[in-house]
């Protein structure tokens, strides 16, 4: 034997807040499916995004005083070849020429906010140097971006490679 909840549109609190069937639609459209469909996004996960594609832009442009004011103390950046950094060494491959990116292209990014935490997952088209030879490779990657004293900081930074 199955059981069912239903609430019918009939009902006595449907009545006494004089919701109609089609206010029941509406209500549902709008509670339930277009967050699901990520249609509502926060301020804060708006601009952790435009953060995001700013540090590859720094990391592109060289514009390394623009990227140290994103990364956290604590940082791990991890590499999809499970290379493990901290961010001392993050600034010194990059100023000393052992890494540099040529150009990202970010294929797709979302972002989803818990409490002073914006999690960020992409894909996208990484090229560049390593070591003096080229590299082109395909990553999926997640950030995570911490909220201190009003100001968002990249915590934690892992790739993998996609085939």
């Amino acid at each position: 034997m199955t059981s069912k909840i239903f609430l019918s549109t009939a009902s006595p609190i449907f009545e006494a807040l004089k919701i109609t069937p089609i206010a029941v639609k509406k209500l549902f459209w709008v509670a339930f499916l277009l967050p699901a469909l990520g249609v509502a996004q926060s301020a804060a996960e708006k601009h952790v995004l435009d953060l995001h594609h700013r540090k590859f832009q720094w990391l592109i442009e060289k514009d390394y005083d623009s990227l140290q004011t994103v990364l956290h103390p604590r940082i791990a950046y991890i590499h999809s070849n499970g290379w493990v950094e901290d961010g001392r060494e993050v600034m010194e491959d990059l100023k000393s020429g052992k890494l540099h990116y040529g150009a990202v292209s970010v294929t797709e990014a979302s972002a989803k906010q818990v409490n002073n935490c914006v999690i960020v997952t992409g894909r996208g088209q990484f090229t560049g140097l390593m070591q003096g030879k080229e590299f082109s490779i395909a990553l999926l990657y997640t950030e995570v971006y911490v909220k201190v004293k009003k100001r968002w900081w990249l915590l934690q930074r892992h790739a993998n490679r996609l085939p």
